[in-house]
């Protein structure tokens, strides 16, 4: 009786650490967004799970520069490269991570 109540307890542990993990801890499918007069897509590409980044539509009546931001699990994250978006222009920012990274676990994006 003693080993079944450890191990009842051991499995409610184990269901309190699973719910309080943050939803972003997995890396979720590619995401909409509009946020400062962008619309963003986000992306992990197919054949290399390290290699991700943002396209941006820019919505307003002036230029937007921004980055991605790209959180890389076990290793450094990673700050894509730097563009402007002129009012109704797409444009991509993207980054690589680590090839020791656990891998991509969120990709967002910075105005600048």
């Amino acid at each position: 009786m003693k080993n079944r109540a450890v191990v009842l307890s051991a499995a409610a542990a184990l269901v309190a650490l699973t719910t309080a993990l943050p939803a972003s801890a997995a890396p979720a499918p590619a995401a909409e967004s509009v946020r400062s007069g962008l619309d963003c897509t986000t992306w992990i590409h197919n054949n290399d799970p390290l290699y991700g980044g943002v396209d941006c539509t820019n919505n307003t009546g002036g230029p937007i520069t921004f980055h991605a931001d790209i959180v890389c699990g076990w290793a450094p994250d990673v700050t894509g490269n730097s563009v402007t978006a002129w009012p109704g222009q797409t444009q991509e920012s993207s980054g690589h991570c680590a090839i020791y990274s656990s891998g991509i676990g969120h990709i967002g994006w910075t105005v600048e």
